[in-house]
């Protein structure tokens, strides 16, 4: 079975986008929270984009009912735990799990405290685990007005649990509102404390947003797929070595790309340039990362040989494996 084959590894999983029905339900009842469904089927809607989803924006709208439920330390170690046993029921053997510490912080909790509670929970899976699962977190930074202080916060906490859990930091959010280039501040201080980091780039802006990320010293860029606009872009990232972590379907939802014949994952694979799958939001895409690879491989014509290379490449490109 395909599955069983590929996407053991998944770099780019956002916690509150692959929250389970399930998981949500139960923690609005705990924490009194009126949801606009009580059963999960009626949730889901809420919770997960359709493929005629129009953009970006209107794609991230399925996350304001699990951030809802995110606002304490109880229900952010339940939420780790719960999805990484999901993960390690579906195969995987390691997993980059990030969030954005200073979402959670709505009812007084701190940003520490959401690090610190999420790693409880990805760390009684790990110890419960038979197959030997490894979780590692990445701390998102913010695009958006007036997120800059609490996103230095973010590096400064990354810097302090790195190694401890932590791995890297991120940029995620509205790209084609909020340019890349907005954050220097973010990535300067990344580099002096020497915290490893990606950023979200060339999803929703051009291969202006993916020029920056590289600026300013990323080592990978989530998502990346329009830097097949700049043909030097392409020259650089493979000069580089820089990863791109890819996720077909959500890149699919959130018009990335029209067509699934026109994801350029082969363009850069044929021009050397390090390409890995994942999910992005379990729940948000309905997805999975085998499922990515099934979906490639049925609708795309990826070959076991592009499987083989893209497992490969994300081996190579994990943060902590």
């Amino acid at each position: 079975m395909i599955a069983s084959s590929y996407g053991q590894i998944d770099l780019h999983l956002h916690l509150d986008g692959s929250l389970s029905a399930r998981t949500i339900l139960n923690l609005a009842k705990e924490e009194n929270i009126t949801l606009p469904a009580d059963t999960e089927e009626g949730l889901c809607p809420y919770i997960t984009a359709q493929m005629d989803c129009k953009s970006l924006n209107e794609y991230l709208q399925c996350f304001e009912l699990p951030l809802l439920v995110l606002q304490t330390g109880n229900c952010l170690e339940i939420a780790a735990y719960e999805l990484a046993k999901d993960l390690e029921a579906k195969g995987l053997i390691y997993a980059e799990i990030r969030y954005a510490p200073g979402l959670h912080v709505r009812k007084g909790l701190d940003q520490e405290g959401a690090i610190r509670a999420v790693l409880a929970g990805l760390g009684r899976a790990m110890r419960e685990s038979r197959n030997g699962i490894v979780l590692r977190t990445i701390l998102c930074c913010m695009r958006g007005a007036d997120t800059h202080a609490a996103n230095l916060e973010t590096v400064r906490l990354a810097a302090e649990y790195l190694g401890r859990g932590v791995v890297a930091v991120d940029l995620a959010g509205a790209e084609a509102l909020y340019p890349t280039g907005d954050y220097e501040e973010e990535f300067t201080c990344a580099k002096r404390l020497g915290v490893p980091f990606t950023i979200h780039a060339g999803e929703a802006a051009g291969p202006e947003s993916i020029w920056k990320a590289l600026e300013f010293g990323a080592v990978r860029i989530g998502h990346g797929v329009r830097a097949i606009e700049d043909e030097e872009l392409m020259r650089e990232l493979k000069e580089r070595g820089t990863v791109l972590e890819m996720c077909p379907i959500s890149n699919l939802q959130t018009k990335a790309i029209e067509d699934i014949r026109d994801y350029p994952l082969r363009t850069y694979l044929e021009q050397g340039i390090k390409v890995t799958i994942n999910s992005d939001n379990m729940t948000v895409s309905n997805t999975w990362a085998g499922k990515e690879f099934e979906y490639l491989f049925q609708y795309y014509g990826l070959t076991e040989a592009e499987a083989g290379l893209l497992q490969e490449n994300a081996k190579a490109a994990a943060f902590d494996l």
